[in-house]
Protein backbone atom coordinates (compact mmCIF):
# COMPACT_ATOMS: atom_id res chain seq x y z
CA UNK A 1 0.00 0.00 0.00
CA UNK A 2 1.60 3.68 -0.52
CA UNK A 3 1.91 5.95 1.36
CA UNK A 4 -1.00 8.09 0.30
CA UNK A 5 -3.36 4.99 0.48
CA UNK A 6 -2.14 4.41 3.58
CA UNK A 7 -2.61 8.00 4.92
CA UNK A 8 -6.40 7.99 3.42
CA UNK A 9 -7.22 4.85 5.32
CA UNK A 10 -6.11 5.81 8.60
CA UNK A 11 -7.51 9.36 8.37
CA UNK A 12 -11.02 7.95 7.71
CA UNK A 13 -10.13 4.91 11.00
CA UNK A 14 -9.80 7.85 12.86
CA UNK A 15 -13.19 9.26 11.84
CA UNK A 16 -15.04 6.29 12.94
CA UNK A 17 -13.00 6.69 16.32
CA UNK A 18 -14.11 10.07 16.64
CA UNK A 19 -17.55 10.32 15.31
CA UNK A 20 -19.77 7.70 16.18
CA UNK A 21 -22.40 8.18 13.05
CA UNK A 22 -25.52 6.54 14.91
CA UNK A 23 -24.23 7.42 19.00
CA UNK A 24 -27.04 7.66 21.51
CA UNK A 25 -27.29 10.53 23.82
CA UNK A 26 -25.36 10.61 27.11
CA UNK A 27 -28.27 11.88 28.34
CA UNK A 28 -31.68 9.78 27.60
CA UNK A 29 -34.25 13.02 27.62
CA UNK A 30 -32.15 14.11 24.67
CA UNK A 31 -33.45 11.90 22.53
CA UNK A 32 -37.10 12.97 22.98
CA UNK A 33 -38.43 14.30 19.68
CA UNK A 34 -40.04 17.77 20.02
CA UNK A 35 -41.62 19.95 17.49
CA UNK A 36 -40.80 23.53 16.90
CA UNK A 37 -40.42 26.07 14.11
CA UNK A 38 -42.29 23.50 11.44
CA UNK A 39 -39.42 20.82 12.44
CA UNK A 40 -39.09 17.93 15.00
CA UNK A 41 -35.63 17.80 16.63
CA UNK A 42 -34.40 16.17 19.54
CA UNK A 43 -35.00 17.39 23.01
CA UNK A 44 -30.98 17.97 23.23
CA UNK A 45 -31.18 20.29 20.01
CA UNK A 46 -34.32 21.97 21.28
CA UNK A 47 -32.62 23.04 24.80
CA UNK A 48 -29.02 23.69 23.41
CA UNK A 49 -30.70 26.50 20.90
CA UNK A 50 -32.89 27.90 23.25
CA UNK A 51 -30.37 28.13 25.90
CA UNK A 52 -27.83 29.53 23.70
CA UNK A 53 -30.43 32.56 23.01
CA UNK A 54 -31.34 33.43 26.41
CA UNK A 55 -27.86 32.69 27.99
CA UNK A 56 -25.54 33.23 25.03
CA UNK A 57 -24.22 29.79 25.78
CA UNK A 58 -24.82 26.11 25.60
CA UNK A 59 -24.16 25.38 29.12
CA UNK A 60 -24.94 27.15 32.68
CA UNK A 61 -23.03 26.60 35.18
CA UNK A 62 -21.24 23.66 34.30
CA UNK A 63 -24.46 22.32 33.43
CA UNK A 64 -25.89 20.79 30.11
CA UNK A 65 -28.74 22.39 28.30
CA UNK A 66 -31.38 20.01 28.71
CA UNK A 67 -31.11 19.93 32.72
CA UNK A 68 -31.51 23.38 32.29
CA UNK A 69 -34.24 23.87 30.11
CA UNK A 70 -36.29 20.86 31.97
CA UNK A 71 -35.35 22.66 35.37
CA UNK A 72 -37.24 25.37 33.59
CA UNK A 73 -40.22 23.61 33.54
CA UNK A 74 -40.49 22.41 36.61
CA UNK A 75 -39.08 24.86 38.90
CA UNK A 76 -39.92 28.29 36.65
CA UNK A 77 -40.06 30.39 39.89
CA UNK A 78 -36.59 29.55 41.07
CA UNK A 79 -35.37 30.46 37.51
CA UNK A 80 -36.99 34.13 38.09
CA UNK A 81 -33.82 35.20 40.40
CA UNK A 82 -31.23 33.84 38.25
CA UNK A 83 -28.75 36.08 36.41
CA UNK A 84 -29.36 34.00 32.93
CA UNK A 85 -30.72 36.33 30.53
CA UNK A 86 -28.19 37.90 28.43
CA UNK A 87 -28.39 41.65 27.15
CA UNK A 88 -24.88 43.03 25.49
CA UNK A 89 -26.18 46.33 23.98
CA UNK A 90 -25.51 48.90 26.31
CA UNK A 91 -28.29 51.14 24.93
CA UNK A 92 -30.52 48.21 26.02
CA UNK A 93 -29.72 48.21 29.60
CA UNK A 94 -29.83 51.78 29.02
CA UNK A 95 -33.55 52.30 28.29
CA UNK A 96 -34.33 49.58 30.65
CA UNK A 97 -32.25 51.38 33.29
CA UNK A 98 -30.22 48.01 34.10
CA UNK A 99 -26.54 48.18 35.00
CA UNK A 100 -24.15 48.99 32.31
CA UNK A 101 -21.73 47.02 33.57
CA UNK A 102 -23.42 43.39 34.08
CA UNK A 103 -23.70 41.12 31.00
CA UNK A 104 -26.49 38.69 32.84
CA UNK A 105 -29.68 39.82 34.76
CA UNK A 106 -32.77 37.80 36.37
CA UNK A 107 -36.33 37.74 34.68
CA UNK A 108 -37.41 40.16 37.67
CA UNK A 109 -34.67 42.30 36.30
CA UNK A 110 -36.04 42.63 33.28
CA UNK A 111 -39.61 42.05 33.67
CA UNK A 112 -39.26 44.73 36.75
CA UNK A 113 -38.82 47.56 34.50
CA UNK A 114 -41.08 50.01 34.11
CA UNK A 115 -39.54 51.14 30.76
CA UNK A 116 -39.90 47.45 29.53
CA UNK A 117 -43.12 48.12 27.98
CA UNK A 118 -41.64 51.74 26.17
CA UNK A 119 -38.85 49.48 24.15
CA UNK A 120 -41.76 46.93 22.98
CA UNK A 121 -43.84 49.94 22.26
CA UNK A 122 -40.85 51.32 20.06
CA UNK A 123 -39.54 48.20 18.48
CA UNK A 124 -43.39 47.50 17.23
CA UNK A 125 -43.52 51.14 15.91
CA UNK A 126 -39.85 50.31 14.22
CA UNK A 127 -41.25 47.20 12.73
CA UNK A 128 -44.46 49.12 11.15
CA UNK A 129 -42.47 51.23 8.90
CA UNK A 130 -40.79 48.12 6.92
CA UNK A 131 -37.25 49.31 7.59
CA UNK A 132 -34.30 47.36 8.28
CA UNK A 133 -33.89 47.09 12.30
CA UNK A 134 -30.42 48.80 13.11
CA UNK A 135 -28.26 47.35 16.18
CA UNK A 136 -30.01 48.38 18.92
CA UNK A 137 -33.42 47.09 17.66
CA UNK A 138 -32.17 43.92 16.92
CA UNK A 139 -31.04 43.54 20.71
CA UNK A 140 -34.29 44.94 22.00
CA UNK A 141 -35.96 42.12 19.70
CA UNK A 142 -33.87 39.60 20.73
CA UNK A 143 -34.65 40.41 24.17
CA UNK A 144 -38.16 40.49 23.32
CA UNK A 145 -37.43 36.82 21.56
CA UNK A 146 -35.70 35.99 25.16
CA UNK A 147 -38.55 36.37 27.18
CA UNK A 148 -40.89 35.21 24.97
CA UNK A 149 -38.94 31.79 25.00
CA UNK A 150 -38.85 31.56 28.51
CA UNK A 151 -41.87 32.10 29.16
CA UNK A 152 -43.50 29.88 26.63
CA UNK A 153 -40.81 27.10 27.75
CA UNK A 154 -41.66 27.76 31.78
CA UNK A 155 -45.56 27.71 31.27
CA UNK A 156 -45.21 23.93 28.96
CA UNK A 157 -46.76 25.84 26.03
CA UNK A 158 -43.25 26.12 24.31
CA UNK A 159 -42.72 22.16 24.38
CA UNK A 160 -44.35 20.27 22.46
CA UNK A 161 -43.91 16.43 22.68
CA UNK A 162 -47.09 14.46 21.12
CA UNK A 163 -47.83 14.40 17.26
CA UNK A 164 -51.85 14.85 17.11
CA UNK A 165 -54.00 11.64 16.71
CA UNK A 166 -55.91 13.68 13.99
CA UNK A 167 -56.86 17.21 12.93
CA UNK A 168 -53.66 19.09 11.68
CA UNK A 169 -49.61 18.28 11.89
CA UNK A 170 -49.42 20.89 14.92
CA UNK A 171 -47.74 18.52 18.34
CA UNK A 172 -49.29 18.94 21.77
CA UNK A 173 -47.58 20.86 24.29
CA UNK A 174 -46.67 19.60 27.79
CA UNK A 175 -49.53 22.09 29.04
CA UNK A 176 -52.37 19.82 26.78
CA UNK A 177 -50.93 16.53 27.27
CA UNK A 178 -53.78 14.15 27.58
CA UNK A 179 -54.25 12.18 31.38
CA UNK A 180 -52.54 9.24 30.17
CA UNK A 181 -49.40 10.88 28.92
CA UNK A 182 -49.12 13.39 31.38
CA UNK A 183 -48.65 10.43 33.68
CA UNK A 184 -45.83 9.18 31.51
CA UNK A 185 -44.41 12.43 31.76
CA UNK A 186 -44.48 13.01 35.14
CA UNK A 187 -42.39 9.56 35.36
CA UNK A 188 -39.97 10.96 33.42
CA UNK A 189 -39.82 14.06 35.05
CA UNK A 190 -39.25 12.36 38.85
CA UNK A 191 -36.66 9.89 37.55
CA UNK A 192 -34.96 13.05 35.73
CA UNK A 193 -34.75 14.34 39.60
CA UNK A 194 -33.22 11.36 40.64
CA UNK A 195 -30.82 11.53 38.03
CA UNK A 196 -29.45 14.88 39.58
CA UNK A 197 -29.25 13.36 42.92
CA UNK A 198 -25.89 12.16 43.09
CA UNK A 199 -26.25 9.09 45.01
CA UNK A 200 -29.47 8.32 42.00
CA UNK A 201 -26.61 6.94 39.43
CA UNK A 202 -26.66 4.36 36.61
CA UNK A 203 -29.50 3.12 37.59
CA UNK A 204 -31.73 6.26 37.72
CA UNK A 205 -30.29 6.64 34.54
CA UNK A 206 -31.56 3.49 32.88
CA UNK A 207 -34.82 4.23 34.47
CA UNK A 208 -34.54 7.03 32.99
CA UNK A 209 -33.97 5.74 29.44
CA UNK A 210 -36.44 3.42 29.82
CA UNK A 211 -39.16 5.55 30.49
CA UNK A 212 -38.51 7.76 27.40
CA UNK A 213 -38.67 5.00 25.39
CA UNK A 214 -41.87 4.15 26.98
CA UNK A 215 -43.35 7.68 25.81
CA UNK A 216 -41.66 7.52 22.46
CA UNK A 217 -43.40 4.26 21.76
CA UNK A 218 -46.82 5.32 22.77
CA UNK A 219 -46.39 8.66 20.89
CA UNK A 220 -45.62 7.25 17.90
CA UNK A 221 -48.43 4.96 18.42
CA UNK A 222 -50.56 8.04 18.21
CA UNK A 223 -49.74 9.15 15.05
CA UNK A 224 -46.81 6.83 13.64
CA UNK A 225 -47.05 8.90 9.95
CA UNK A 226 -46.18 11.96 12.21
CA UNK A 227 -43.39 10.42 14.09
CA UNK A 228 -39.53 10.99 13.05
CA UNK A 229 -37.30 8.38 12.40
CA UNK A 230 -34.80 7.79 15.56
CA UNK A 231 -31.95 7.33 13.99
CA UNK A 232 -32.27 10.60 12.69
CA UNK A 233 -33.10 11.98 16.01
CA UNK A 234 -29.67 10.01 17.18
CA UNK A 235 -28.01 11.55 14.50
CA UNK A 236 -28.67 14.77 15.45
CA UNK A 237 -27.65 14.50 18.98
CA UNK A 238 -24.64 12.79 18.30
CA UNK A 239 -23.86 15.78 15.88
CA UNK A 240 -24.07 17.91 18.41
CA UNK A 241 -22.37 16.35 21.07
CA UNK A 242 -19.11 15.22 18.93
CA UNK A 243 -19.05 18.48 17.21
CA UNK A 244 -17.06 17.83 14.11
CA UNK A 245 -16.13 20.69 12.98
CA UNK A 246 -14.38 21.63 15.84
CA UNK A 247 -12.37 18.91 15.55
CA UNK A 248 -11.88 19.92 11.81
CA UNK A 249 -10.48 23.65 12.26
CA UNK A 250 -8.32 21.79 15.10
CA UNK A 251 -6.88 19.75 12.19
CA UNK A 252 -6.23 22.27 10.07
CA UNK A 253 -3.94 24.58 12.58
CA UNK A 254 -1.99 21.72 13.06
CA UNK A 255 -1.85 21.42 9.49
CA UNK A 256 -0.39 24.97 9.70
CA UNK A 257 1.83 23.99 12.61
CA UNK A 258 3.25 21.14 10.80
CA UNK A 259 4.15 23.57 7.65
CA UNK A 260 5.62 26.28 10.18
CA UNK A 261 7.81 23.42 11.43
CA UNK A 262 8.95 22.48 7.97
CA UNK A 263 9.83 26.06 6.84
CA UNK A 264 11.58 25.93 10.16
CA UNK A 265 13.68 22.60 10.17
CA UNK A 266 13.24 21.65 5.97
CA UNK A 267 12.31 18.41 7.44
CA UNK A 268 10.14 16.74 4.53
CA UNK A 269 7.77 14.82 7.35
CA UNK A 270 6.33 17.71 8.65
CA UNK A 271 5.22 18.22 4.57
CA UNK A 272 3.33 14.93 5.05
CA UNK A 273 1.51 15.95 8.26
CA UNK A 274 0.59 18.67 6.94
CA UNK A 275 -1.14 16.83 4.22
CA UNK A 276 -2.02 14.03 7.12
CA UNK A 277 -3.72 17.05 9.19
CA UNK A 278 -5.27 18.96 6.30
CA UNK A 279 -6.93 15.46 4.78
CA UNK A 280 -8.21 14.27 8.10
CA UNK A 281 -10.04 18.12 8.90
CA UNK A 282 -11.38 17.92 5.61
CA UNK A 283 -13.07 14.20 5.69
CA UNK A 284 -14.10 15.80 9.01
CA UNK A 285 -15.41 18.40 7.32
CA UNK A 286 -17.49 16.67 4.71
CA UNK A 287 -18.83 14.34 7.45
CA UNK A 288 -20.15 17.27 9.57
CA UNK A 289 -21.59 18.59 6.23
CA UNK A 290 -22.96 15.57 5.23
CA UNK A 291 -25.14 15.27 8.49
CA UNK A 292 -26.41 18.26 7.92
CA UNK A 293 -27.41 17.30 4.71
CA UNK A 294 -29.17 14.09 6.16
CA UNK A 295 -30.67 15.96 9.07
CA UNK A 296 -32.26 19.00 7.09
CA UNK A 297 -32.77 16.62 3.50
CA UNK A 298 -31.54 19.58 1.54
CA UNK A 299 -28.26 21.05 0.88
CA UNK A 300 -27.32 22.96 3.48
CA UNK A 301 -26.83 26.29 2.43
CA UNK A 302 -29.73 28.42 3.13
CA UNK A 303 -27.87 30.94 5.68
CA UNK A 304 -25.08 32.22 6.38
CA UNK A 305 -23.77 30.12 8.91
CA UNK A 306 -24.36 27.41 6.38
CA UNK A 307 -22.60 29.19 3.28
CA UNK A 308 -19.28 29.74 5.96
CA UNK A 309 -19.03 26.04 6.53
CA UNK A 310 -19.60 25.27 2.40
CA UNK A 311 -17.50 28.10 1.26
CA UNK A 312 -14.49 26.61 3.60
CA UNK A 313 -14.66 23.14 2.71
CA UNK A 314 -14.83 24.21 -1.09
CA UNK A 315 -11.38 26.45 -0.72
CA UNK A 316 -9.70 23.70 1.57
CA UNK A 317 -10.67 21.19 -1.64
CA UNK A 318 -9.80 23.66 -4.47
CA UNK A 319 -6.19 24.36 -2.28
CA UNK A 320 -5.16 20.44 -1.91
CA UNK A 321 -6.83 19.64 -5.98
CA UNK A 322 -3.80 23.15 -6.84
CA UNK A 323 -1.16 21.99 -4.59
CA UNK A 324 -1.46 18.42 -5.68
CA UNK A 325 -0.85 19.36 -9.19
CA UNK A 326 1.94 22.12 -8.87
CA UNK A 327 3.13 20.82 -4.95
CA UNK A 328 3.84 24.13 -3.82
CA UNK A 329 3.45 24.13 -0.21
CA UNK A 330 2.20 27.71 0.22
CA UNK A 331 -1.00 26.54 -1.38
CA UNK A 332 -2.60 23.70 0.61
CA UNK A 333 -0.92 25.98 3.43
CA UNK A 334 -3.57 29.13 2.62
CA UNK A 335 -6.68 26.19 2.06
CA UNK A 336 -5.79 25.31 5.79
CA UNK A 337 -5.45 28.72 6.71
CA UNK A 338 -8.76 29.42 5.40
CA UNK A 339 -10.38 26.48 6.86
CA UNK A 340 -9.73 27.07 9.85
CA UNK A 341 -10.29 30.47 10.08
CA UNK A 342 -14.17 30.24 8.72
CA UNK A 343 -14.95 27.24 11.42
CA UNK A 344 -13.41 29.05 14.09
CA UNK A 345 -15.70 32.24 13.44
CA UNK A 346 -18.90 29.91 12.55
CA UNK A 347 -18.06 28.29 16.47
CA UNK A 348 -17.33 31.47 18.10
CA UNK A 349 -20.09 33.92 16.58
CA UNK A 350 -23.70 31.91 17.32
CA UNK A 351 -25.31 35.54 17.38
CA UNK A 352 -24.75 36.69 14.05
CA UNK A 353 -24.47 33.06 12.57
CA UNK A 354 -27.48 31.29 13.84
CA UNK A 355 -26.16 27.56 13.39
CA UNK A 356 -29.46 25.94 14.24
CA UNK A 357 -31.24 23.64 11.50
CA UNK A 358 -34.58 25.87 10.41
CA UNK A 359 -37.05 24.74 7.57
CA UNK A 360 -36.53 26.02 4.12
CA UNK A 361 -38.05 29.21 3.38
CA UNK A 362 -40.84 28.51 0.21
CA UNK A 363 -39.44 29.87 -2.92
CA UNK A 364 -35.85 27.71 -1.65
CA UNK A 365 -38.22 24.52 -1.28
CA UNK A 366 -36.72 23.42 -5.02
CA UNK A 367 -33.30 20.72 -3.80
CA UNK A 368 -32.95 20.98 -7.91
CA UNK A 369 -32.24 24.88 -7.80
CA UNK A 370 -30.87 24.90 -4.67
CA UNK A 371 -28.21 22.55 -5.43
CA UNK A 372 -27.54 23.67 -9.20
CA UNK A 373 -28.01 27.42 -8.14
CA UNK A 374 -26.99 28.16 -4.53
CA UNK A 375 -24.16 25.47 -3.95
CA UNK A 376 -22.77 26.76 -7.63
CA UNK A 377 -22.78 30.53 -7.11
CA UNK A 378 -21.38 29.65 -3.07
CA UNK A 379 -18.76 27.19 -4.12
CA UNK A 380 -17.25 30.52 -6.49
CA UNK A 381 -16.68 31.96 -3.12
CA UNK A 382 -14.26 29.48 -2.11
CA UNK A 383 -12.17 30.08 -5.01
CA UNK A 384 -11.87 33.08 -4.60
CA UNK A 385 -11.40 32.98 -0.90
CA UNK A 386 -8.29 30.81 -1.62
CA UNK A 387 -7.19 33.47 -4.06
CA UNK A 388 -7.51 36.05 -1.53
CA UNK A 389 -5.47 34.08 1.19
CA UNK A 390 -2.87 33.73 -1.66
CA UNK A 391 -3.06 37.15 -1.92
CA UNK A 392 -2.01 38.18 1.26
CA UNK A 393 0.48 35.63 1.60
CA UNK A 394 2.12 37.16 -1.88
CA UNK A 395 2.04 40.70 -0.31
CA UNK A 396 3.89 39.72 2.18
CA UNK A 397 6.84 37.97 0.26
CA UNK A 398 6.75 41.30 -1.38
CA UNK A 399 7.39 43.01 2.11
CA UNK A 400 10.06 40.26 2.86
CA UNK A 401 11.98 41.33 -0.68
CA UNK A 402 10.51 40.67 -3.93
CA UNK A 403 14.39 39.64 -5.49
CA UNK A 404 14.65 37.16 -2.74
CA UNK A 405 10.89 35.19 -3.45
CA UNK A 406 10.77 35.53 -6.96
CA UNK A 407 10.15 32.59 -7.53
CA UNK A 408 8.21 32.11 -4.83
CA UNK A 409 5.83 35.02 -5.93
CA UNK A 410 5.23 34.18 -9.54
CA UNK A 411 4.18 30.45 -8.20
CA UNK A 412 1.65 32.20 -6.10
CA UNK A 413 0.73 34.51 -8.87
CA UNK A 414 -0.11 31.64 -10.96
CA UNK A 415 -2.07 29.58 -8.17
CA UNK A 416 -4.13 32.58 -7.53
CA UNK A 417 -4.61 33.13 -10.68
CA UNK A 418 -5.96 29.60 -11.24
CA UNK A 419 -7.99 29.95 -8.21
CA UNK A 420 -10.02 32.72 -10.03
CA UNK A 421 -10.51 31.08 -13.15
CA UNK A 422 -12.37 28.18 -11.22
CA UNK A 423 -14.18 30.58 -9.37
CA UNK A 424 -15.50 32.59 -12.90
CA UNK A 425 -16.14 29.10 -14.13
CA UNK A 426 -18.97 28.94 -10.95
CA UNK A 427 -19.82 32.01 -10.49
CA UNK A 428 -20.78 32.58 -14.01
CA UNK A 429 -23.30 29.50 -14.61
CA UNK A 430 -24.63 30.15 -11.13
CA UNK A 431 -25.50 33.44 -11.92
CA UNK A 432 -27.51 31.93 -15.34
CA UNK A 433 -29.17 29.05 -13.28
CA UNK A 434 -30.18 31.64 -10.95
CA UNK A 435 -32.22 33.84 -13.47
CA UNK A 436 -33.67 30.18 -14.52
CA UNK A 437 -34.73 29.90 -11.36
CA UNK A 438 -35.78 33.60 -10.45
CA UNK A 439 -38.03 33.18 -13.99
CA UNK A 440 -39.64 29.66 -12.10
CA UNK A 441 -40.39 31.27 -8.91
CA UNK A 442 -40.48 35.24 -9.70
CA UNK A 443 -41.66 35.15 -13.29
CA UNK A 444 -38.71 37.42 -14.16
CA UNK A 445 -35.16 36.21 -15.36
CA UNK A 446 -33.58 39.22 -14.05
CA UNK A 447 -34.97 42.15 -12.13
CA UNK A 448 -31.74 44.28 -10.99
CA UNK A 449 -32.17 42.67 -6.89
CA UNK A 450 -29.22 43.69 -4.63
CA UNK A 451 -28.25 39.89 -4.33
CA UNK A 452 -28.45 39.72 -8.27
CA UNK A 453 -26.74 43.23 -8.91
CA UNK A 454 -24.18 42.33 -6.69
CA UNK A 455 -23.05 39.06 -7.50
CA UNK A 456 -23.02 40.57 -11.17
CA UNK A 457 -20.63 43.26 -9.72
CA UNK A 458 -18.32 40.25 -8.20
CA UNK A 459 -18.47 38.68 -11.51
CA UNK A 460 -17.60 41.69 -13.69
CA UNK A 461 -14.63 42.47 -11.39
CA UNK A 462 -13.66 39.40 -11.56
CA UNK A 463 -13.33 39.31 -15.27
CA UNK A 464 -11.60 42.48 -15.33
CA UNK A 465 -8.73 40.68 -12.90
CA UNK A 466 -8.59 38.27 -15.96
CA UNK A 467 -8.23 40.06 -18.79
CA UNK A 468 -6.03 42.57 -16.97
CA UNK A 469 -3.16 39.04 -16.36
CA UNK A 470 -3.69 38.28 -20.26
CA UNK A 471 -3.63 41.85 -21.12
CA UNK A 472 -0.08 42.22 -19.75
CA UNK A 473 -1.72 45.20 -17.35
CA UNK A 474 -1.64 43.51 -14.01
CA UNK A 475 1.40 41.41 -13.05
CA UNK A 476 2.90 39.65 -9.75
CA UNK A 477 2.08 42.24 -7.61
CA UNK A 478 -0.98 43.66 -9.46
CA UNK A 479 -2.82 40.06 -9.33
CA UNK A 480 -2.00 39.92 -5.59
CA UNK A 481 -3.38 43.22 -4.66
CA UNK A 482 -6.27 42.22 -7.05
CA UNK A 483 -7.30 39.12 -5.66
CA UNK A 484 -7.25 40.80 -2.55
CA UNK A 485 -9.25 43.93 -3.23
CA UNK A 486 -11.58 42.28 -5.38
CA UNK A 487 -12.69 39.65 -2.88
CA UNK A 488 -14.19 42.87 -1.21
CA UNK A 489 -17.13 42.42 -3.99
CA UNK A 490 -17.91 39.11 -2.98
CA UNK A 491 -17.43 39.76 1.01
CA UNK A 492 -20.37 42.25 -0.46
CA UNK A 493 -22.55 39.97 -2.33
CA UNK A 494 -21.82 37.43 0.17
CA UNK A 495 -22.44 39.42 3.69
CA UNK A 496 -23.39 43.09 2.87
CA UNK A 497 -26.29 42.37 1.10
CA UNK A 498 -28.00 40.06 3.48
CA UNK A 499 -26.51 41.75 6.87
CA UNK A 500 -25.97 45.73 5.72
CA UNK A 501 -28.51 46.62 2.87
CA UNK A 502 -31.58 43.86 4.46
CA UNK A 503 -33.19 44.96 1.29
CA UNK A 504 -34.43 42.49 -2.13
CA UNK A 505 -36.42 39.39 -2.48
CA UNK A 506 -33.28 37.32 -1.21
CA UNK A 507 -34.90 37.80 2.32
CA UNK A 508 -34.52 34.68 3.51
CA UNK A 509 -30.67 35.14 3.82
CA UNK A 510 -31.05 38.25 5.85
CA UNK A 511 -29.28 38.21 9.36
CA UNK A 512 -27.61 40.46 11.73
CA UNK A 513 -24.46 41.33 13.71
CA UNK A 514 -20.56 41.69 12.80
CA UNK A 515 -20.86 44.60 10.50
CA UNK A 516 -18.10 46.18 12.28
CA UNK A 517 -15.37 42.99 12.78
CA UNK A 518 -16.47 42.91 8.77
CA UNK A 519 -16.04 46.11 7.67
CA UNK A 520 -13.16 46.57 9.72
CA UNK A 521 -11.76 42.99 8.28
CA UNK A 522 -12.37 45.05 4.69
CA UNK A 523 -10.44 48.31 5.90
CA UNK A 524 -7.59 46.54 7.13
CA UNK A 525 -6.69 44.76 3.74
CA UNK A 526 -7.44 48.15 1.55
CA UNK A 527 -4.69 49.64 4.45
CA UNK A 528 -2.50 46.51 4.03
CA UNK A 529 -2.56 46.57 0.13
CA UNK A 530 -1.96 50.17 0.25
CA UNK A 531 1.16 50.43 2.74
CA UNK A 532 3.10 47.20 0.83
CA UNK A 533 2.19 49.20 -2.67
CA UNK A 534 4.02 52.37 -0.81
CA UNK A 535 7.06 49.91 0.39
CA UNK A 536 7.53 48.54 -2.92
CA UNK A 537 7.13 51.62 -4.62
CA UNK A 538 10.07 53.37 -2.27
CA UNK A 539 11.99 49.91 -2.70
CA UNK A 540 11.61 50.32 -6.51
CA UNK A 541 12.89 53.57 -6.23
CA UNK A 542 16.23 53.03 -4.53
Amino acid sequence: MSRRNLLVVCCLLAICWVVPFHARAEDPLGRLPVQEGGRIKPYDTFAREHLALIYGKQRFEGKPATEIVMTWVLQPKAWEGKNFFEIRHHLVKRGLKLDETRLLFSPQEVLGSERLSVLMRDLQAKRETKEKLDPYFQAVQRLENQLFTFREIASGRGLRVLPPREGGETWIPLSELPAPFQEKFMEITKLFVSTLNPEGGEAARAQLATAVEDFIAAARAENPALYPDMGKIDTEVSYHRVHPFRYAYACYLLALVSMGLFWMFKKPGFVVGTWAFTLLGFLLHLYGFGVRTYLSGRAPVTNMYETVVWVSLGTVFFAMIIEAVYRWRFIITAGAAVGAFCLVLADMAPAVLDASIQPLEPVLRSNFWLTTHVLTITISYAAFFLAFALGDYGLYLFLRGEERFRDRIRGITLALYRAIQIGVAFLAPGIILGGVWADYSWGRFWGWDPKETWALIALLGYLAVLHGRLAGLLRHFGMCAASILTFSLVIMAWYGVNYVLGAGLHSYGFGAGGVEYVAGFVALHILYVIFVSIVRRDSLKT
